[in-house]
């Protein structure tokens, strides 16, 4: 009986000590004199120069998705995300969309009688207030009905965004200091059935409304990674040559650069020795046209089959020093929250975050 007992007691302090093991192991359970030895042994071991890349100072907030899981953060979790970002740099946010379909991200009196469903928090205002309150500049992703992804015809989103652009700046513009710009959220890659027309019509009327704020778009590059999410093939063999590539954004550029500002290609869908000769091009467009050329740098990975996790850093960083190479004037990602935030539902995303504040020096 007393083994047993013994037995029991010892298993008892096993589990107890496993369970405090992790908070034991945190910086936060660790002597000032521990966490300079931690860090002056993790300086050590970096082989490539840090500090040498394009900063992430923006990102999009996806909270109308398709393809990543939600991560049903209340205000709570949120303002403690904007708190990572700002200890980052970040100073932009963009919401991805306004709505995707019948899902929005605000209570839209248009959308609602449409046929959309009312979202039980008013996401919108919740992301401005946010942004007042940490300094950054905010812009407003428009709605997406999903009917270009249904027809490949972009023009059929001018529409349902002439009532929306007038709903939100009325609503919501004037009102918050952070609504800095406006986010032309259709995708595409090459040129698509009715994109130049639409991107102009509703970047006009982004400008118009507001007095000239700021629009962009983040297309996307037809390489060799641009594969259907819901695909298993990792690669396809039809690729856009940069030649092809340079040719139809021209065409493109040269239709919507009176009311689109600045382009963020997005960077994941070529391979990483093709981003030096597929940046230069889309820096050389940008300079033509008078446009800001940005980044979408992706934190998530798209060559594992599992769709989607948070990007290795290497992979992170050799896009970020390429973008810095071909003189880019600003990186944005998708997206922090899910795949780069200390607080995500992917554990590897917080360690992604600490590597990039290691390789950043970011204290």
């Amino acid at each position: 009986m007393t083994d047993r007992r013994k037995f029991l007691k010892d298993l008892a302090m096993i589990s107890a000590a496993a369970a405090t093991a992790p908070a034991l192991m945190s910086m936060n359970g660790l002597s000032d004199e521990q966490k300079a030895q931690i860090a002056t042994e993790s300086d050590s071991f970096w082989s490539v120069p840090r500090n040498s890349a394009l900063k992430i100072t923006g990102t999009f907030l996806d909270e109308i998705s398709h393809d990543i899981p939600h991560q049903n953060w209340g205000v709570k979790e949120w303002e403690q995300d904007f708190k990572n970002m700002k200890a980052i740099g970040i100073d932009t946010v963009i919401m991805i969309r306004s709505g995707y379909r019948k899902f929005i991200t605000y209570p839209s009196p248009y959308l609602i009688k449409k046929g959309c469903y009312r979202p039980s928090q008013d996401l919108l205002e919740m992301f401005l207030t946010l942004a007042d309150r940490y300094g950054m500049k905010f812009y407003f992703g428009l709605y997406d009905s999903g009917r270009y992804w249904d027809t490949g015809d972009l023009s059929w989103e001018i529409e349902d965004n002439k009532y929306v652009i007038d709903e939100v700046w009325q609503r919501y513009g004037s009102r918050h200091r952070s609504f800095g710009g406006w986010y032309i959220s259709g995708e595409i890659s090459r040129a698509t059935k009715g994109a130049i027309s639409a991107f102009h019509a509703m970047g006009k009327q982004c400008k118009d409304v507001s007095n000239g704020l700021p629009t962009f778009i983040s297309p996307w590059i037809d390489g060799k990674k641009a594969v259907m999410a819901s695909g298993g093939a990792l690669s396809k063999a039809d690729a856009v040559s940069v030649e092809q590539h340079e040719k139809e954004w021209n065409e493109i550029f040269d239709g919507i650069h009176d009311v689109v500002d600045a382009c963020a290609f997005q960077d994941g869908h070529i391979d990483y020795d093709e981003l030096d000769a597929f940046f230069e091009v889309n820096k050389r467009l940008a300079d033509r046209y008078g446009m800001q050329c940005w980044t979408n740098a992706e934190t998530f990975d798209r060559d594992m089959p599992i769709k989607f996790l948070p990007i290795k850093f290497d992979k992170l960083r050799l896009k970020l020093e390429a973008a810095k190479r071909a003189g880019y004037d600003k990186a944005i990602t998708f997206e922090f929250s899910h795949f780069m935030s200390p607080q995500s539902a992917y554990i590897q995303a917080g360690h992604l975050y600490d590597r990039y504040k290691e390789y950043f020096e970011i204290k």
